[in-house]
């Protein structure tokens, strides 16, 4: 069977548009998860209940991503500033981890997913960095989709310590002042290894980055929507794909 039909076929399985061009998928999709607190808010829930709904979100996107052939799936899952937030739901928050994966991972593991965390590890409680450490395990060698947490994940500090680790190697005279560019800093950073992002898409309704990826999201294109993160499906991610692909990415240029 043709590449095209493999793909054809696919599409009307998996309720892909016939009309999403598959040479131009964006190869990095980053998304800022928010609206779980509201969306349980509307309903009478209480905001534990969106939590636990925004994790089939989850489920459902990192599947529709996989299926179109995206290579790199970003969820910013827990902010270095989310550490602000009523203990309760911050201790529930650490437990939704090990809830997702106990769920997911033998099935990310079937369908090649390697998980990748991007934040730090310090003060995450063990039983969450457990359950991480072993997804990231147990899919190190797997080759497909890479679904990375930024979990614990604040951009700001993760530059400081990129210029912090330059200017040891300068110091030390690993590098010279000669030799620090953006590659120099780029291999300092929490994503190291992996490409911007082409694509970020924001739920909820809100307008602004939040301290997500800021010297990675230089180029990428953004899409905000107004659903809350509980009520994004696969359809709404091929949604925003089609507006990708409507766009002339110049990357500074004509």
């Amino acid at each position: 069977m043709s590449q095209f039909k493999t793909w054809f076929g696919k599409k009307k399985e998996a309720g892909i548009p016939e009309q999403l061009d598959e040479t131009n998928i964006p190869k990095h999709v980053a998304i800022i998860m928010d609206g779980n607190g509201r969306w349980a808010r509307r309903r009478g829930l209480p905001r534990a209940a969106g939590h636990h709904a925004g994790m089939k979100a989850i489920k459902r996107v990192t599947v529709a991503a996989d299926n179109i052939g995206v290579e790199v799936l970003s969820l910013y899952s827990f902010s270095t500033e989310n550490w602000k937030r009523p203990r309760d739901e911050v201790d529930y928050l650490m437990k939704l981890p090990q809830e997702f994966l106990a769920l997911e991972l033998d099935e990310l593991i079937e369908k090649n997913v390697r998980v990748r965390m991007t934040g730090w590890k310090e003060g995450v409680p063990a039983h969450t960095l457990g359950a991480v450490e072993e997804a990231v395990e147990k899919t190190k060698n797997n080759t497909g989709l890479i679904l990375n947490f930024a979990f614990n994940y604040g951009s700001r500090m993760e530059m400081m310590e990129a210029v912090r680790g330059i200017v040891k190697a300068v110091q030390s005279g690993e590098l010279t002042l000669e030799q620090v560019d953006e590659a120099s800093l780029e291999s300092r950073l929490q994503t190291a290894g992996l490409p911007d992002p082409d694509l970020l898409i924001r739920t909820s309704g809100e307008r602004r980055i939040s301290n997500f990826m800021l010297w990675q999201l230089a180029y990428t294109e953004l899409i905000f929507s107004d659903l809350y993160w509980p009520d994004f499906s696969d359809e709404h991610l091929y949604e925003a794909i089609l507006e990708y692909q409507s766009r002339n990415r110049r990357f500074g240029g004509l």
